[in-house]
């Protein structure tokens, strides 16, 4: 499989785009104004501990507070042992169950270490974890911990086992070490090195802690683009394209300290036309905007994002089959599968996720769906859990969400609409201009007012609503003037004094 990183900066942004065998699998877009906090450390203050949601609430500085579940706590100094009463106990063993709840030792006021896992989405404040990690190019460090840990997608048993005894004897006690996947093959020295910054980063980082009163961040990440390549440059990477000589030249530089080979992989593009452009890259990003996603059959995907979960349609669209509905049902639901790992990779797609299958009724049918979509979602460096096909032929899983979805990232929400993506009828519209007009009209002596509501709605109430204004005008005893106007909402009006010239809407409220 080919696998090629295309970097880009515009005046606003920085986009890194992944592709797989020429397909868009995934992009990723850094604002100046949105930064991550994905990776940062902080000196927090623990604002409340609240055992009934097995959480505590931690001041780092943001808008919201952190959300650090008892389960990211591991640290030994801030855990005591679970403890549940007898009822409890039994109640837990007839049901199957065997966890306790987790005491912690923390109190309101507590300074606190945590490190951001995941950015904060739709009012809820960041999550956070004590377990901190500080990845480099080959291993990440682990502080306060005891273990040394291999990548699972290093395969060999000889490797592993040479890694393990190299890590052991280059780490001091009290020190945890994972082996990137990247560090397969790599000499000692390029570990040793790659080790000893992370060291040094830690210590300092304990020395700013101890000298900065909370909230304050310690340790900043490295910006998206360079967590992105740190993350993504492995050896199965065939080429890294970038448009901007100032990245093209920092990577450079980087790579000769860590990784000399990978050097020649790097290339500046130097072409007038864009590179995403050029690539298709921009095209591929518009669809990926979009609610229908068609497949190569003519079936296609609705996505609807909700506040709950990600929910995914699977229509036959255009398909025209030739053989049983049941062989049919099964091209397209394998087709569809193979599709929605790719959009979920390439949208950011986390949280829960319900797809919607083409009905089918044999249980073999349904279990090759299931292994095909777990076997596209192995490509997936995000985690994932996947539940087999309901009997009413539902797929729920689960994706790790660490920052915003594509969607949210290049998207605002829609000011007329809210976000619900449909905006209220016309004659909704003049519902509620019959409403307010009695209301007002109870209090105010006001006889001439003017109207003004969008052009499409003005050219509909001149023309076809005639006699529902007439009618207007008559029972409230009162002359009203149409105006359009290009400014308002399609499901807005405006009501206007012509004695005043006063804009007296707001005096009725229809809430």
């Amino acid at each position: 499989m080919s696998k090629e990183v295309f970097v880009s900066e515009t005046a606003s942004e920085r986009r890194i785009a992944i592709k797989e065998d020429g397909k868009l699998v995934e992009i990723y877009i850094e604002k100046p104004d949105q930064e991550s906090l994905v990776g940062n450390i902080y000196k927090g203050k623990v604002e409340n501990v609240i055992p009934g949601m097995q959480a505590a609430f931690v001041d780092i500085g943001y808008d919201i507070n952190a959300f650090l579940p008892f389960s990211e706590i591991s640290n030994p100094e801030l855990l005591r042992d679970a403890s549940t009463s007898e009822e409890e106990d039994e109640g837990k063993r007839k049901n199957g169950a065997t966890l306790k709840e987790i005491q912690v030792e923390l109190r309101t006021g507590q300074d606190i270490l945590v490190q951001v896992i995941k950015e904060a989405f739709s009012g809820k404040g960041p999550r956070v974890t004590t377990n901190l990690a500080i990845p480099g190019h080959l291993v990440v460090l682990v502080p306060e911990a005891d273990f040394v840990g291999i990548s699972k997608k290093i395969w060999d048993k000889y490797e592993k086992r040479r890694l393990r005894k190299s890590i052991r004897n280059l780490i001091p006690k009290n020190v945890g070490v994972i082996a990137r996947t990247e560090a397969e093959g790599k000499s000692d020295r390029l570990l040793k090195k790659d080790l000893d910054s992370l060291l040094k980063n830690w210590k300092a980082l304990q020395s700013k802690a101890d000298n900065l009163p909370s909230p304050a961040l310690v340790h900043e990440d490295l910006e998206t683009v360079s967590t992105v390549i740190r993350d993504l440059l492995t050896s199965d990477i065939d080429k890294v394209v970038f448009d901007s000589r100032k990245l093209y030249r920092r990577l450079q530089q980087h790579l000769q300290n860590i990784s000399p080979s990978m050097v020649s992989r790097l290339e500046l593009h130097k072409g007038k036309s864009p590179l995403f452009g050029k690539e298709g890259i921009d095209k591929e990003i518009e669809k990926s905007m979009r609610r229908r996603v068609w497949l190569k059959s003519g079936a296609y995907l609705i996505i609807e994002h909700t506040e709950a979960m990600v929910v995914i349609d699977v229509n036959s669209g255009r398909f025209v089959g030739k053989r049983a509905h049941e062989d049919n049902s099964l091209k397209i639901n394998l087709e569809a599968a193979r599709e929605t790992a790719r959009q979920l990779r390439l949208r950011d797609i986390g949280g829960l996720i319900v797809i919607d299958f083409i009905d089918m009724q044999r249980s073999g049918n349904k279990k090759r769906i299931f292994h095909e979509l777990r076997r596209e979602l192995r490509k997936d460096r995000a985690k994932v859990a996947v539940s087999p096909i309901s009997d009413f032929g539902l797929l729920e899983m689960t994706r790790q969400r660490i920052r915003l979805s594509l969607l949210h990232t290049l998207s605002e929400e829609c000011p007329t609409c809210h976000g619900i993506g449909r905006v209220a009828s016309k004659d909704t519209v003049i519902t509620r201009v019959d409403n307010w007009l009695r209301t007002y009209r109870k209090n105010n002596r006001d006889l001439r007012l003017k109207l003004i509501v969008h052009p499409s709605l003005e050219k509909y109430l001149n023309n076809s609503k005639k006699k529902v204004m007439r009618n207007f005008m008559w029972k409230n005893f009162v002359h009203i003037g149409i105006e359009g106007d290009e400014q308002i909402g399609p499901d807005e009006f405006r009501f206007i004094s012509k004695k005043s010239g006063i804009d007296v809407t707001d005096q009725v409220s229809l809430d």
